[in-house]
Order: structure tokens, then C-alpha cells, then sequence
């Protein structure tokens, strides 16, 4: 199964205390290979620059190597899809667009967010849907090995 995951769910991961949280149990399914995160050129920029900011260097709850580690296991499994289109969704906040364009270059099944409001506030509709990390494990309960 195809799924985006906002960079919100990687800053969860990285400085939530918990292996229990939702973010994590979905970055777990990432790393085993269960689901398949899809990524783009401006969603790997934007894990890039949030992820190496200092205010979450500070919180997170690993140090700058292990963060590194982590990073690039998780990019290791991760589907490059180029996008060839830009759909121009409108979406209240602009900068999340290019979620869009990437779940429908990549035939994403959920974009996987903290903050889906924004996501359905779009001028155009898709076959994906988007979802919190709970709603997507409770849409897809027990099809997993945690």
C-alpha cells in the first residue's frame, strides 16, 4: 500500500518519548517494508530542512548521528516519484500542495498527516484520502504485524 507521510509525522517520531504513538507505529510499518512511503523531490527538501532545524534537533530524543541513521532507513525504503504535473490543488495552506501532486503521481492510497483539515480545504478531489496516523491504523486494523 502506497502512502505519503507528512513531515509531521517524522518530527513526531523523532522527538515523542513513546515506541507507542501512532507516528511511530506507522514509521515502523515504513521500515518493515509493510506500507510503501512514497517521496518527491520537495517532500525530501522538506524533510531535509525541518528535520536538521535546531528547535528539533534540541527536542528530539536521539542524538544527531542516530537521527542520521534513522533518516537514511527510512529514505532506504521510500519510492522516488518524479512528479511531471502540478495539479495546483488551492489548498488553504499552500505550501502543502505538493503533497497533492505527489500522491497522485505516485498512486498513493493515503497521505498520512497531523494536520488533514488543510488537505481536504483543496478545490479538487482524488482518489486518496487523507488521514492521521490513528485513523490510518484503525482503517487498516490487525492487517499489520506490530
Amino acid at each position: 500500500m502506497k502512502v505519503i507521510l507528512d513531515t509531521n509525522i517524522l518530527v513526531n517520531v523523532f522527538t515523542s518519548p513513546s515506541r507507542k504513538n501512532a507516528s511511530y507505529k506507522i514509521f515502523e510499518l515504513c521500515l518493515t517494508k509493510q506500507i510503501k512511503p512514497q517521496i518527491g523531490s520537495a517532500l525530501f527538501n522538506e524533510y531535509e530542512d525541518v528535520l536538521s532545524r535546531s528547535e528539533i534537533l534540541t527536542l528530539a530524543k536521539y542524538t544527531k548521528e542516530d537521527l542520521t541513521i534513522i533518516s537514511d532507513g527510512f529514505l532506504n525504503v521510500c519510492s522516488w516519484t518524479k512528479i511531471n504535473y502540478l495539479w495546483r490543488p488551492n489548498l488553504k495552506d499552500e505550501a502543502d500542495n505538493h503533497l497533492i501532486d505527489l500522491a497522485v503521481a505516485s498512486n498513493a492510497e493515503f497521505i498520512i498527516s497531523r494536520n488533514i483539515k488543510d488537505l481536504y480545504s483543496g478545490d479538487l478531489k482524488f482518489n486518496f484520502k487523507p488521514v492521521t496516523p490513528e485513523e490510518f491504523l484503525e482503517i487498516n486494523n490487525g492487517n499489520y504485524n506490530l
